[in-house]
């Protein structure tokens, strides 16, 4: 024999009332089909109810709503072919359940016995209406009501069933039974009046585990609209996957912390017998499902899923009166059990000093006034304070039988959230270890959920999301270079890297799910909003995604200023931007700072060198203890790009408009030919050495004559380039004239820096240098006598957005 439950989204319309049809055509064995109200209705019966006694009329309007919807049901089942007595049944019962509102509405009083008829209408119809479709389909169906076989006390909203009476019922009538097929209306119930009781939330499948164990079952089937149970909330963690088999006690656990598709309480009778229970999805039936049955499942994962329970309210009770004090748990779980008041949560300090519990929101008001009652008088004489109540919070919980063979669990789920900025507020587990609960705030569920969903379940895969601003010529490299390596990331490095969001100077877009790279210019241009970099932020802070970076790819001085924030956030950031790491040390240092304090990277190798490893190599030196007595460096690809074009053939003006063309110079080029961006470079490798210094005690040689450096716009600079080309071309010469070759050099020594035009002679290794490459000569301790020498490419867009790209892959590595 097979027990069959369908809910009420599994029954919620005529189409889906034709799938449980046809699932139960194909049982091979008698099948007891347990059915709750039509999807929506019981809902709708209770806003009925309240409407009536609230005294307004619109009840009538709601009420023939609830029979316009059984009507149309039954006129789809049966294709109109004369549903007059299905009709006429319907009719019936919606009369008498007008004649029960209206009287509630006359009197403006709603009791629990008149509430528990109005609800349980909803069974009624659908069982009634379902058994003549399975008749009409030619199934051997019978009807039989729940209230002549379930018998509990007249407690009409939430009844205790009357097991002894109950099991006698069903005994005799089932001996008696030769269909193939009842039916029966979960949910509904009577007392030894024969008034109808209802047996409180998830009374469905209570019917169900009640009729399951008295009739030994082989399996009790839970259809809905998922596949079984999943590790996680496939709503809120999309790589979500079905659980194959659980045990009953994972399945309590999880069910307890809010996977919605069993509640807890209303299986225990099939426990009892331990009659196996399997979850299938009505609209694929083929789905395997989950099974839920006796003792340890095979697959020895240590960790079976992650569940969360929304809307929590903390109370904390503390004080040195509690110290030592027998009896005051007691009074404390008493004054909540008075007020039928449960407790999802509870910890204490080993000191005594407080006791921590989470209950339900809506209850957190009357548990207050109900616990300072209780404790009025050591409240009075301050050896207890007042409760705390704290809000917006969630439980999450990790469970499973085989955690507690597994060590290191618990630290893997803290140090995972910790990672996260997700903050704990309260920590519980039981000495079974079952499950590890956890209070956190409500904002940081879905984070929270995915970033342990990612560390128990997905092979290590971690996802990387990006927040990027800037996509001109190194962005939208950059952009090509994600989409290139994405497949090679996530199998080779188990790197999930997606671009939630984009900005550039005009708009910006945002997609949680990720922009597709194939068509992200398009996202942009159509979809995007006007750009706000204080919106750009707010909207990063409200995604609350796991593994957020902020990758900034400009040049301008606003966005820099973004950084804190979002490193207050735990948002890594990664930038090629010079501004935040030249500008005041204090900045300098407090980026550093907060950095550290909030687990966030701040990285920025392409600061110095676009994508040479210089930044990186430095902090490696200066993290194994070695000490930087000296950087000789040209750090300007522009400039080495131009120096080496600039000859005879060539004059200045034109060798500097060239290297804008090819994108070797800023937009302005007066910021690589004023020395200033080397000056930057050089300061952040002194800051990076662990020096003090400011961009103004750093010695700025100028090679540009003064009418250079007093231009106004890049227009009337370039001009100066021309006007003043026999100043350049003696420049040339007086090299060429000593054997040397023009080069712009950085140096550091002794706690101070200089940038200028120097000539360098064949025997330097800046001689050979060739285009736009950059080189680094680190003298340190133990690179005394030769230094330790970094060389490449170190301007031009793509090597930048490697440089960058490669920063963001140590994000995702930290």
């Amino acid at each position: 024999m097979i027990v069959s439950k369908f809910g009420g989204t599994s029954v919620g319309s005529a189409k889906n009332i034709k799938k449980v049809i046809d699932i139960i055509s194909y049982k091979d064995k008698k099948t007891i089909v347990i059915v709750s109200a039509l999807g929506g209705i019981t809902n709708l019966l209770i806003d009925v109810s309240n409407l009536a006694k609230n005294g307004n009329n619109i009840y009538i309007q709601t009420l023939n709503e609830i029979r316009k919807r059984h009507i149309e049901t039954i006129e789809l089942l049966f294709n109109n072919e004369n549903p007059k007595y299905t009709i006429d049944f319907v009719t019936e019962k919606i009369d008498l359940l007008k004649d029960i509102l209206n009287s509630v509405f006359i009197l403006n009083d709603l009791s629990d016995k008149s509430l528990s008829k109005i609800v349980g209408t909803g069974e009624i119809l659908s069982s009634f209406i379902i058994s003549e479709a399975m008749k009409f389909n030619g199934l051997n169906a019978i009807l039989k009501d729940s209230r002549s076989l379930i018998k509990t006390n007249s407690n009409f909203i939430n009844a205790t069933v009357d097991f002894k009476s109950t099991y006698k019922n069903i005994d005799n009538f089932f001996a008696k039974d030769d269909h193939n097929i009842i039916v029966l209306p979960g949910f509904i119930s009577s007392d030894k009046n024969n008034e109808t009781t209802t047996l409180g939330r998830g009374g469905s499948d209570y019917t169900a585990a009640i009729y399951a164990n008295e009739l030994n079952a082989e399996i009790l089937e839970i259809w809905t609209d998922v596949s079984g149970m999943f590790t996680a909330n496939p709503k809120l963690v999309s790589q979500a996957k079905p659980i194959k088999e659980i045990s009953y006690q994972e399945a309590m656990e999880l069910s307890h912390f809010g996977a919605k598709v069993i509640y807890p309480p209303t299986i225990l009778p099939a426990l009892d017998k331990e009659i196996p229970i399997v979850i299938k999805n009505t609209w694929i039936p083929d789905d395997e499902g989950t099974l839920i049955h006796k003792g340890k499942s095979i697959k020895k994962s240590a960790v079976k899923g992650i569940s969360h329970i929304d809307n929590i309210a903390l109370l904390t009770l503390e004080g040195n009166g509690m110290v030592g004090v027998p009896g005051i748990s007691k009074r404390l779980f008493e004054a909540l059990a008075f007020n039928n008041i449960n407790v999802n949560f509870i910890t204490q300090a080993s000191s005594e000093h407080s006791i921590c519990l989470a209950i339900d929101l809506e209850k957190a008001k009357n548990a207050k006034e109900a616990i300072d009652k209780q404790f009025e008088f050591e409240i009075f004489q301050k050896k207890i304070e007042p409760l705390i109540v704290e809000t917006n919070l969630s439980i999450i919980a990790l469970v499973g039988d085989n955690m507690k063979s597994h060590q290191g669990i618990s630290g893997k789920m803290f140090s995972e959230l910790g990672n996260n900025n997700v903050n704990i507020r309260a920590i519980a587990q039981g000495s079974t270890e079952k499950n590890i609960s956890a209070v956190i705030a409500k904002k940081d569920v879905k984070k929270a959920l995915n970033s342990l969903h990612s560390v128990f379940f997905e092979n290590q895969i971690k996802r990387i999301n990006l927040f990027i601003v800037g996509v001109g010529n190194v962005g939208g490299k950059l952009l090509d270079q994600i989409k290139q390596q994405q497949s090679f990331l996530l199998n080779k490095l188990h790197i999930d890297i997606r671009v939630i969001a984009l900005a550039n100077s005009k708009k910006m877009v945002f997609i949680e799910d990720g922009i597709p790279l194939l068509k992200w210019k398009d996202e942009l241009n159509t979809n995007g909003t006007k750009a706000d970099l204080d919106q750009f932020y707010k909207k990063t802070k409200q995604l609350n995604l796991r593994n957020s970076v902020f990758v900034d790819n400009t040049a301008n001085y606003d966005v820099p200023e973004q950084y804190a924030k979002y490193l207050k956030d735990s948002v890594a950031v990664v930038a090629c931007n010079k501004i935040a790491c030249s500008s005041e040390i204090e900045n300098y240092k407090n980026l550093k700072y907060l950095a550290r304090k909030y687990n966030a990277p701040f990285l920025f190798e392409t600061n110095v060198g676009a994508g040479l490893p210089i930044i990186d190599t430095l902090n490696n030196l200066v993290a194994s203890g070695d000490e930087v007595t000296e950087i000789q460096a040209v750090l300007s690809g522009s400039l080495n790009f131009i120096f080496n074009k600039f000859d005879n053939d060539s004059s200045f003006y034109e060798v500097v408009k060239q290297a804008g063309i090819e994108g070797y110079t800023e937009p302005d080029p007066r910021i690589d030919l004023s020395g200033v961006d080397v000056m930057r470079k050089i300061l952040i490798l002194a800051r990076e050495s662990g020096i003090d210094m400011e961009l103004a005690d750093i010695k700025n040689n100028s090679f540009l004559p003064q009418s250079s450096l007093d231009a106004d716009s890049v227009a009337d600079f370039m001009e100066t380039l021309k006007k003043e080309k026999g100043h350049f071309k003696r420049l040339r010469k007086a090299a060429e004239k000593e054997g040397c070759r023009l080069k712009y050099v950085a140096e550091y020594k002794n706690g101070k820096a200089k940038v200028g035009l120097q000539h360098i002679a064949k025997d330097h290794p800046f001689y050979n240098l060739e285009g736009k490459d950059n080189i680094v000569l680190f003298y340190t301790n133990r690179y005394k006598e030769q230094p330790l020498i970094i060389k490449g490419a170190g301007a031009g867009a793509d090597v930048t957005a490697s440089g960058i790209f490669g920063d963001i892959i140590r994000t995702g590595n930290k």
